[in-house]
């Protein structure tokens, strides 16, 4: 008679075990490639460099924090002033943002950082968040230190081709040709620009001193916040003074840039302003130097806008600029006039001078004259 072979388990148990191995078999599966893929869909792609124990772990994270990471401490918070120290750690910077009231829970972003592969890229110094940026933005913020804000310096005395040529420097998105172009605009909207000859450019008016400006500015922004200010800056006492001298602002303009580019010394301007009045009352030209360096243009071997010394044959280049050709005021500003100028055409120095030249002392102050017989006295040896 033969023996029946004895079964290693009953059928029920066996099933139950088979079934549990697919569970957890099919969990597994879930954890590795479904949490990931969900967190890839709703956080980006994760990091290369990343395990697979640590992406599963951070995936987690992610999703369960979910709502850490992707709203806003508060939508209506003021921005605020935050600094990264060089070398300073991702932990703290993240306890700093959570202590500041900028995120939630500093886990929950260090573990975004890791995840996306942000934390070995944020760059030390000085940044502008604000609570109504999600974790997400602070984090994508962080890898970029260039300021919002930038500076933009404009120098009296600067013609717009040196503004121009200054752009690249400041950090502004706006190019030297653009900005030329805007400058030679003529936008609505400007008392100051209702005397404007068609042809003319906006040299003169675009206002000099420092601007703290957004990095983002166009040209035709840039343009507009020079403009403001120099309107800003005429007062009706000022304008005034302009009436009193029988000019329109165009004319002052023109007047008040080569007393710019003439002058060294601020104190002297209402004295320079005096000569020009005076000569143009008795017919004379002008003569000035400014005049015939802006229409020489640019001098490639001096690397300048203002050719200096100027030759007897630079004197003679024909153009409605060359105050030593023609008579009168130049077809228009030479420079771009700070206040001192300004004020100096609208309210000159009365002195019976025609005639000034550099004083021999190499100070940069000048000797003035009555008669051109006092004022040849007056060169130097």
């Amino acid at each position: 008679m033969m023996t029946k072979l004895k079964r290693s388990c009953f059928p029920p148990f066996c099933a139950s075990l088979f079934v549990l191995c697919l569970v957890v078999l099919v969990t597994l599966i879930g954890v590795v490639f479904i949490l990931p893929d969900r967190a890839n869909q709703k956080f980006g792609p994760p990091s290369s460099h990343l395990p697979i124990d640590q992406l599963i772990r951070l995936s987690a994270q992610l999703l369960w924090q979910s709502d850490d990471l992707t709203s806003p401490v508060d939508s209506f918070g003021e921005a605020r002033p935050f600094q990264i120290s060089l070398g300073e750690s991702v932990p703290r910077i993240a306890n700093r943002l959570q202590a500041e009231g900028l995120i939630r829970d500093a886990g929950a972003f260090s573990a975004y950082l890791q995840y996306s592969g942000l934390d070995t890229s944020l760059q030390a110094g000085n940044y502008t968040l604000s609570p109504g940026m999600t974790p997400i933005e602070i984090g994508h913020s962080l890898q970029d230190a260039t300021p919002a804000e930038v500076t933009l310096t404009v120098l009296a005395g600067w013609r717009m081709e040196e503004i121009a040529a200054s752009l690249p420097t400041t950090g502004l998105e706006v190019s030297p040709q653009s900005f030329l172009k805007a400058a030679s605009s003529h936008p609505a909207g400007y008392f100051s620009l209702d005397d404007l000859p068609p042809q003319s450019t906006l040299e003169g008016f675009f206002f000099p001193g420092s601007y703290q400006v957004s990095r983002t500015l166009s040209s035709a922004q840039v343009v507009s916040l020079l403009l403001d200010n120099f309107e800003a800056q005429l007062t009706p006492k000022l304008q005034r003074g302009f009436t009193n001298q029988g000019l329109n602002v165009f004319q002052v303009v023109s007047l008040a840039s080569i007393v710019q580019r003439e002058a060294v010394s601020e104190e002297e301007m209402p004295l320079i302003a005096s000569v020009f009045f005076n000569r143009l009352a008795a017919g004379m030209k002008l003569e000035a130097d400014s005049t015939v360096q802006y229409a020489l243009g640019y001098n490639p071997k001096q690397n300048t806008w203002w050719t200096n010394p100027l030759s007897s044959q630079d004197l003679q280049i024909d153009s409605v600029y060359n105050s030593y050709l023609y008579p009168g005021l130049p077809q228009g500003p030479i420079a771009n006039p700070g206040l001192s100028a300004l004020r100096a055409v609208a309210f000159p120095a009365q002195t019976p001078y025609y005639y000034f030249r550099a004083a021999c002392d190499g100070s940069g102050k000048h000797t003035f004259a009555e008669t051109f017989e006092e004022h040849v006295g007056n060169e130097c040896p």
